[in-house]
């Protein structure tokens, strides 16, 4: 079984930076391809020519996430020859900046001349001008000998491409390369790229490619993982390569890390993204926990802003980078979402739990504290108890949904009608719930009063949830997605009742219910977990948020059933996704469609989903995780394995799980688990599933 076809394109991405090609390698004008960085595009050309002529196309294979290698050849040059004997290799890397390495091999004896040439061009488009198909004029080269440099007009961006032994001829570089008989030569193409933001210029460094492949992670590569089940193997380990790619580094403070959402249209700092991805990463990188809550508490809401949706305690939305950032729909930092806040706090904790050193905690509770604040003063629009969200009046283009599923259509009646703010999510009152019991024992931990007026809360938010959130239809109890602008219950199933499992709100008899609604045919698609049910009016396998298949939605509804003791439901989940990923080359999309697997020989693509995407990669660690349901509580010195019976592989082993600076290695081997503890201070409990 293999990907679902050849590569039309090829991505690769590092931190800031992508590139987006053809299979060829080559950046063609006219979509979406092009070299970006910071959210502008600097390059929608560059063409490689031999003799006139493209290489002829043999493979393209991604090597990494930050790499790739293309294959081609030239056509034989002789009359009634056959096979080519001059073969091309390019070697492709980002980071930062754009490296191709070009090898010429020479099988024939005899010596060859090539005439090699690359055309490059760019509008500098903003990438959501780009995403939204905007067709912006050729920015005019300027040349120097060996370089093209092509500058934006009205602005300080600039690109500038070189080639080894280049001459530069307007939009062209031209080489003379010489190969002997039986000989090869290399030529190596760079692109480094400048953008100017609030006054302040970031410069991508020039990089060489290298001979190898990929970039390892600088923390998750201490976590390794073997399974009887080589596709869950598989799925792990280019999970972790995914996350490295999309590591980025605070500007203001590099020594904290977070993981960008996803490429090619999310690459930068999403609140709820990062918070997700580096919850179900924590046992396997702490660091980009602890770097994430940091990255995210520095730009904390202080003032009340309704262009921005900015209020004192609440946590970012998304930000935006590049001189062109103000040509977007939204503010370059922009603060609608309703649940970033609370997951803030719930990521605080539970970093705590898995050891995250005092000092961290020290420093982030007050930024915990003006979180829960937010919750109390702001988060509540309409006086009702719960949190919800409406766009400000001043918010221009803000987000009209503003949960993870933020589509305009994103919260629907069971008979399809789209539901109006202000709407209170159910996700968001468990994520409300389990901020204020988590943030009430950060607050007990340190000492400071509160916790109890939290917990006091938290018990009002679960009472009044019980009593206005449950509907019913002809499958039974289950609760609605939302409260609408009236406060009557938005009764179309949807997915997001999965993620209450993991927050506590839920009683026993509850989330039974939940569980079993889940895994029903209207929902669990035999791939995943649809976002909306087939039975209501509004569902559409092809639709954003209104029925396709999320890796992370389904991930967290697991992990939910499998710390609840529903098993079995988590393995329906699991086998859904697991047996999904070979189908996408192990490297989960950020959704695809919601078609049934009986209908079905392969999961169907979402058209323009983003791959990678960091939710989607991290899906693949939470589904790990859930199959041992590993939790850790430092501060009380335990560790408590209680995996799944039956597992669905013989064996799992994984080495070097991250706890409180040290490591742990748990094995679980025909139903028998063994552990060792390397310096993580931590006893190690293992218990049956409930």
């Amino acid at each position: 079984m293999a990907d679902l076809g050849p590569l039309s394109e090829v991505l690769c991405v590092r931190g800031d930076a992508f590139v987006m090609s053809s299979a060829t390698g080559d950046i063609v004008p006219g979509g979406d391809q092009g070299f970006y960085d910071r959210d502008t595009r600097f390059l929608n050309r560059l063409e490689l020519l031999v003799d006139g002529r493209p290489p002829i196309h043999l493979a393209a294979v991604s090597t990494g996430g930050d790499s790739a290698l293309f294959h081609g050849c030239l056509p034989p040059d002789r009359p009634g020859q056959i096979d080519p004997t001059v073969s091309v290799l390019r070697r492709r890397i980002v980071n930062g900046g754009l490296s191709d390495e070009v090898v010429f091999r020479n099988a024939s004896a005899r010596p060859v001349t090539l005439d090699v040439t690359v055309r490059v061009g760019t509008d500098f488009a903003y990438v959501q001008e780009v995403k939204h198909g905007k067709v912006l004029p050729q920015s005019p080269p300027s040349t120097s000998d060996a370089s093209v440099r092509l500058h934006r007009r009205d602005g300080d961006e600039w690109t500038r491409v070189a080639m080894t032994d280049g001459r530069a001829e307007d939009d062209l570089l031209r080489t003379t390369v010489t190969l002997p008989g039986r000989g090869e030569s290399v030529v190596l193409l760079e692109a480094e790229a400048s953008s100017t933001h609030h006054g302040t210029e970031t410069r991508t460094p020039r990089v060489r490619a290298p001979g190898g492949s990929g970039v390892a992670s600088r923390a998750t590569t201490r976590t390794t993982v073997d399974c009887s089940d080589g596709r869950l193997r598989r799925l792990v380990d280019r999970a972790l390569r995914d996350l490295a790619s999309l590591d980025q580094r605070d500007p203001e403070s590099p020594g904290d890390r977070y993981a960008a959402a996803g490429s090619p249209w999310f690459l930068t700092l999403f609140g709820r993204d990062a918070l997700w991805t580096a919850f179900m990463a924590l046992p396997f990188d702490p660091d980009l926990a602890r770097g994430t809550l940091h990255v995210l508490a520095r730009r904390q809401g202080r003032e009340e802003d309704p262009v921005s949706e900015e209020q004192p305690g609440k946590i970012l939305h998304e930000v935006r980078y590049g001189a062109l950032s103000s040509r977007g729909d939204l503010p370059d930092r922009y603060y609608g979402s309703v649940d970033a806040t609370p997951l803030f706090v719930v990521l605080a904790h539970e970093a705590w739990r898995w050891g995250m050193p005092e000092e961290d905690v020290a420093a982030l509770l007050p930024h915990v504290e003006a979180a829960l604040g937010w919750m109390r003063e702001f988060g509540d629009v309409d006086g009702d108890g719960f949190l919800e969200y409406a766009r400000h009046d001043g918010a221009g283009n803000g987000l009209s949904n503003q949960g993870w599923k933020d589509s305009g259509d994103g919260v629907r009646f069971a008979d399809g009608t789209i539901a109006r703010a202000p709407i209170a999510l159910a996700e968001v009152q468990g994520y409300a719930y389990a901020a204020a019991m988590r943030g009430a024992e950060l607050l007990d931990h340190t000492g400071r009063p509160g916790g109890d007026g939290w917990r006091r809360w938290a018990a009002e938010v679960q009472r009044r949830f019980r009593e206005e959130f449950w509907v019913e239809d002809a499958l039974g109890p289950y609760p609605a997605i939302a409260l609408d602008e009236h406060n009557r219950p938005v009764d179309g199933p949807a997915s997001n009742m999965g993620h209450l499992l993991m927050t506590g709100l839920l009683d026993g008899a509850e989330t039974a219910r939940v569980a079993e609604r889940l895994v029903h045919p209207s929902l669990a698609s035999g791939w995943g977990l649809r976002t909306l049910a087939t039975t209501s009016g509004g569902f559409n396998p092809l639709s954003y948020h209104c029925g396709t298949v999320w890796p992370h939605d389904t991930a967290i509804a697991a992990w939910g059933l499998a710390r609840s003791g529903r098993g079995a439901e988590a393995l329906t989940l699991i086998g859904g996704l697991v047996g999904a990923a070979p189908w996408f080359d192990y490297r989960f999309p950020e959704l695809f469609a919601g078609f049934a697997a009986d209908d079905t020989v392969t999961p169907v693509p979402y058209p323009a989903a983003c791959r990678p995407q960091a939710w989607a990669a991290a899906s693949a660690l939470l589904v790990l995780r859930a199959l041992l349901v590993v939790e850790a509580d430092v501060p009380h010195g335990a560790l408590t394995l209680r995996p799944l019976s039956p597992l669905p592989c013989e064996r799992i082993a994984l080495t070097g799980l991250r706890v409180a600076g040290g490591t742990v290695d748990v094995t679980v081997d025909a139903g028998a688990v063994a552990v060792q503890v390397h310096d993580a201070g931590v006893k190690v409990a293992i218990e049956a599933q409930r």
